[in-house]
Order: C-alpha cells, then structure tokens, then sequence
C-alpha cells in the first residue's frame, strides 16, 4: 500500500502533461493532474491550433486573386471577423472537450485549479490542500516576455490574439522571432494594415538567406518592416495607442502587439522552496531522464526551455512516463527536430543552417524557381530550396524550405535525415514530377562551400 495520494502529480494541462498523465495511468499509476486554465495549453487554446486557422482564413483573397489568374469569377468579399471567431471559439471548446474526456477515460483526477509545489512529495491546490505524490511532473509551459517600459500595460500578447471582438485596422508589432513575423503575416492577409518593428533582424537563428527571402514577400505582401528600432513608450488615447519610437516622432496604432519571445511559466510555483534548481530564464533545469536535483520533481515541455515545440513536449512526457511507470527506460531524441513557420510564404527547417555549418566543410546546395501554379497565375514569387552538406560524410545535415507546404515538405525530409540519408541517396531518389519537393533530389552541383 502506498504511503502516498498518488504514484503522480502532474501540474499544467497542456501537451507534454496530459500524454504522460495518461501514459502513467495505462501503465497502472495513481495520476492526478491539475490545470488553472483550460485543458490543452498554449498549443490548443492559445497557440499553434487557433493560430493554423487563422493562417488558412487569411489566405483566402490571394487564393481568390490567383483562382481569377485560371479563369474563374471569383470575387472576395469582407471579412467577417465575428463569424470566424464564433466558429473558432466552438472548435477549442471542443478540442478542449476531447483532452478532459481522454484524461477521464484513463482514469486521471484532474484538478480544475492551481496547484504549485510544497515539497519534494507534496502539492499545494489553490483551496488549501495538500496532496502527496511519489512523482511530481512540472509541465506548466511557459508564458509571452513583455519587457518593462512606460506603458507597458497597454500591450496585446500572443495570449490576446485570439480575443478580439472585432479586428483593429491598424496593428504595430514588436518583434522579430516566428509568433511576430506569422501574425503579421495573418493580419495583413485579413485586411488589417501592420507594421513590424525589431530591434535587430528578423527570424534570428534561423537560416539567413531563407529569412531573407521571406522578409522579402512579406514587405511586398504589404508588411510595413523596420530594424533597429526601440520602443520606450506607450500611451494610451481613447480607443488608440501612441508609440513612441526612441529618437523618432510619435505613431498611432488601433492595437500594439508584443511578440517579444516567451519565458518559462516557473514564478510562483514553489519550485526554489522545494530545491528545485532554475536556470537564468527561470526555467527547470533537468537532465537527459527530464529528472530535475531532487529526485522525485521532473519536468517536461516549454517550462525546461529545451525546444519549445508542442510534439517535443509530448514525446518528453511520455518518455517520462515509459521511464519511471512503464519500465521501459527511454530518452526523448533533440538531435534534428524539424519545424515549421506558418509565415507567408511557409518555412519549413531542419538541421543546421549554412552559418552553423560554416567553417565545419560543408557543400550548400540552392534552387531557386517560380512554382508552376503561381506562375501560370502570374505571381512572381519564389520558392527557395537549401540543403547543407558535410563535405567528409556527404550527410545531409540541413534542409531549409521556403514556399508553400514548406511544412509539410519538411516533415518528409526530417525522416530522411533522421536515418542519416546522404546527398547521393537524396540524388539516387527519382523526381515526383511536376512538384516543388523533385527540387531536393535534382540538385546536383553545390552552389558554394563553407
């Protein structure tokens, strides 16, 4: 008989928490789950799901203008940004429905409040009680960085972007990583008039000629785009807001968006008191097992700041689980995670990029062409198409998509590279044809080496 509530406590709803709540539970643990907002997290309520559908709506105008271009009379008329909203709300209402159901279903007691840690077997709820748990799971997430400044309070998050009760017609964005650049991608596609302002370049990190190309559509697609530039003051107008950009005149916006980058949601949570240990941003530092200092708290997901990318923090929870619950002893793999930025155009990456590479001796290979359907349409928009290399190993080591169902591409070449496939086997692979994708396995001569 066990000496405790619960073999696990999993605290935070969201993806990597629920998968190793219910994980643990199919293996025959006592599981407990608490969540203070709504089941399914950032990803679900508040992130990648509500955002795709607002991708593929603000698509729609450009498909109808290229549907003119093959000779249909198609015509577009306002968006109705109350229809769309309405409809989105019942769909998270429902996902969120799904992943209660699931946790139910496996049999985990879940918790609709707060819950924080007390001690290295104890959680705290937001009524008061304590309860034991073998194995405490951090799996909270994380939350979006607004940095202090005059007015600061005035700003929209990512959090509010879904919130609306009718668009703003004008919107500033201060930014320059994916959730910045794809909302200004979304607006400007849904009749909204944006501007992009950072700092320093956008999509840092990412590779630098295929940024550079994506910059480049979405300034003709309208985005207003400045670099080096600071804001240091907001102040609010009525129903407007004044920027004041340092050393420039004043600007006046409808809303001001802050995608200024996401820190782990740790503040508060009782993690230090336990003798958890935090990193600089706040985040749990674990190891390899996701195991934090004390042996019984783990963590999982946005909250450790590994890769914060939904499927990772699933594959970490359920490894957790398989480890500890399953005897099955597994680690979750973060060599080569591909991903995708529903900019538009899409990208899609996986890998190192030509600036990592460089110095390493690496063959970089381009293509660069107008996509067929966009052409007949009289678009004059590229697809653009890298792969890195490793000059010793002919592994390829990166791949770097611009264009449409960049995302979807790349989720078929991770596979490849995943097994280690070489330049010669992407060659030795015949063309799909016509495609974009035949691309990655006609390109015979490297454009340059680094």
């Amino acid at each position: 008989m066990s000496n405790f509530d619960f073999d696990l406590f999993v605290i935070g709803g969201g993806s990597g928490g629920v998968r190793a709540a219910r994980i643990a539970a199919g293996h025959g643990a006592k599981v407990a789950l608490a969540e203070e907002y709504r089941m399914g997290g950032t990803c679900v309520i508040r992130g990648c799901v509500p955002k795709k559908l607002m991708v593929y709506a603000s698509g729609y105008p450009e498909a109808v203008r290229e549907a003119q271009a093959y000779g249909w009379d198609a015509t577009i008329g306002a968006f109705d940004w109350e229809v769309f909203h309405r409809k989105l709300e019942a769909e998270l209402d429902r996902l969120e429905g799904l992943y209660r159901k699931g946790q139910e279903g496996a049999g985990v007691t879940l918790h609709d409040c707060r819950a924080t840690v007390a001690g290295p077997h104890e959680v705290r709820l937001a009524d008061g009680r304590i309860v034991s748990a073998k194995h405490i799971l951090v799996a909270v997430g994380g939350k979006p960085f607004v940095p202090e400044f005059e007015g600061c309070e005035h700003v929209l998050t990512s959090n509010d972007m879904f919130k609306f009760k009718t668009l703003p017609k004008t919107m500033l964005i201060v930014g320059g990583g994916y959730i910045a650049c794809e909302f200004a991608c979304i607006l400007n596609g849904l009749g909204v008039e944006v501007s992009l302002l950072n700092r320093s370049a956008l999509l840092r990190g990412f590779d630098a000629e295929s940024r550079d190309v994506i910059v480049g559509q979405m300034e003709r697609a309208g985005v207003r785009i400045r670099t080096g530039h600071v804001i240091d003051r907001v102040t609010c107008k009525g129903t407007a807001f004044s920027v004041h950009i340092a050393g420039q005149t004043e600007e006046t916006y409808d809303a001001v968006l802050y995608a200024t980058g996401r820190v782990p949601l740790t503040e508060g949570l009782g993690l230090e008191e336990a003798g958890v240990k935090l990193g600089q941003r706040g985040e749990v530092l674990v190891d390899e097992w996701s195991q934090t200092n004390v042996p019984s708290i783990f963590a999982v997901g946005d909250v450790t700041d590994r890769i914060q990318l939904t499927p990772v923090a699933i594959r970490e929870g359920h490894a957790f689980a398989d480890t500890v619950f399953g005897a099955n002893p597994r680690k979750m793999d973060h060599d080569l995670v591909a991903s995708a930025v529903f900019t538009q155009p899409e990208f899609g990456t996986c890998g190192v990029t030509e600036e990592e590479a460089a110095g390493t001796g690496a063959d970089i290979y381009t293509s660069s062409f107008r996509p067929m359907k966009s052409l007949f349409a009289g678009n004059d928009e590229k697809v653009f198409l890298k792969l890195v290399v490793d000059q010793k190993t002919q592994v390829v080591t990166g791949c770097h998509i611009v264009g449409p169902d960049a995302g979807e591409m790349i989720q078929m070449v991770a596979i490849a590279m995943k097994m280690g496939a070489t330049k010669a086997q992407f060659d030795a692979t015949c063309a799909v044809h016509p495609t974009m994708a035949e691309e990655l396995v006609t390109m015979r001569s490297p454009t340059r080496s680094v």
